[in-house]
């Protein structure tokens, strides 16, 4: 064989037709490194650098070569990528992670700004003057925090910043302003009898509940101990309440009451929820006037969006129009800011 003068098995050659053996006249590995050979030549008049040759039929079975790092390491270190042929993406775990950064940084400014750009077509920079226009407060509770992207969950539209909370309030109560009407109808004591939690008539027997909305009470049972030596009950003042509830939630009148609900500033018992109203209510700090606040907000009579001439986007109230150099947001916050302050 040429170049190398060993003599090496057919399968080691490529099939050629024009040659009088049916066979190239350099061994694959020799014609691979000719091939590179000439490749870079023509690279190096152009100015330009490749990487080193590396032959993919040297790599072993059952590994990967990485073309980041250029070390072969086991198929198991590469993640999966259905597009590819072998079935695995073409650099290891660790160099995916870099390369797929520096793209998103690239290309995006920031691994933020691409987020923010897939879930909710915003960049990082809109996001910044959309919170410097609410003065870095909450919509619903114009506390001073870490704010967070809120979107409908049913079409993606972007909807406001909030503080972690109120974020995660919504969420508990399924983005239902409904519900949350009814939580605030709750804690001030609306929603406390036999009659309106179960949705019957007054002097209308308790029935079972059905199959499906039936009561966990073994999830209550759990918390026994507690019942009289932090909320003041026994267990017969329990089955009492769970059957005037109906044995569902009082709130979302769905799930089954597991948790014990109480006044934090009196320790009053007020009901049996499920542990997402529960919870839900707890986010927003058992204040009705930042539930009912928030159910303005979900059905976009508190704040909505406004893009201007420009482009820019902008947070306005109501019908107001915002001039294209002023924020009468910042306005509101403040009026809204000094009349919480007043109560």
């Amino acid at each position: 064989m040429r170049d190398c003068d060993l003599i090496k098995p057919l399968s080691e050659f490529w099939q050629r037709k024009q040659s009088p053996d049916g066979f190239a006249l350099y061994c694959k590995e020799r014609f691979g490194l000719r091939n590179a050979a000439t490749y870079r030549g023509r690279l190096a008049v152009e100015g330009k650098k490749a990487r080193p040759y590396r032959r993919h039929s040297a790599v072993p079975e059952g590994m990967q070569y990485c073309a980041n790092c250029g070390q072969v390491k086991p198929i198991a270190e590469f993640g999966r990528n259905r597009a590819k042929t072998s079935g695995r993406t073409n650099y290891c775990r660790p160099c995916h992670n870099e390369v797929m950064a520096e793209n998103k940084t690239k290309n995006h400014g920031s691994t933020r700004s691409y987020h923010l750009k897939r879930r909710y077509g915003l960049t990082a920079e809109e996001v910044a003057k959309l919170q410097w226009h609410q003065l870095d407060r909450c919509l619903i509770c114009f506390k001073l925090a870490m704010l967070h992207v809120d979107h409908d969950h049913a079409t993606g539209d972007f909807r406001g910043l909030l503080c972690f909370n109120c974020n995660n309030g919504l969420g508990r109560f399924p983005d239902n302003s409904s519900l949350l009407r009814r939580a605030a109808d709750y804690l001030d004591g609306a929603a406390l009898s036999a009659t309106s939690i179960a949705g019957r008539p007054s002097g209308t027997p308790t029935q079972a509940a059905p199959a499906s909305r039936s009561w966990s009470m073994g999830a209550v049972l759990r918390r026994h101990y507690r019942l009289t030596s932090r909320y003041g009950i026994g267990l017969g003042e329990l089955y009492r309440m769970l059957e005037e509830q109906g044995g569902v939630c009082p709130i979302c009148r769905e799930d089954a009451p597991t948790d014990v609900d109480h006044d934090h500033e009196t320790g009053a018992v007020r009901g049996i929820l499920c542990s997402s109203c529960n919870t839900g209510m707890g986010q927003f700090k058992d204040d009705p006037v930042a539930l009912r606040r928030a159910a303005e907000y979900l059905d976009g009579n508190l704040v909505r969006m406004f893009q201007q001439a420009s482009g820019a986007i902008r947070l306005t109230v109501g019908d107001q129009i915002p001039a294209p150099e002023t924020s009468p947001f910042e306005a509101l916050v403040a009026q809204t800011i000094r009349e919480l302050g007043a109560n």
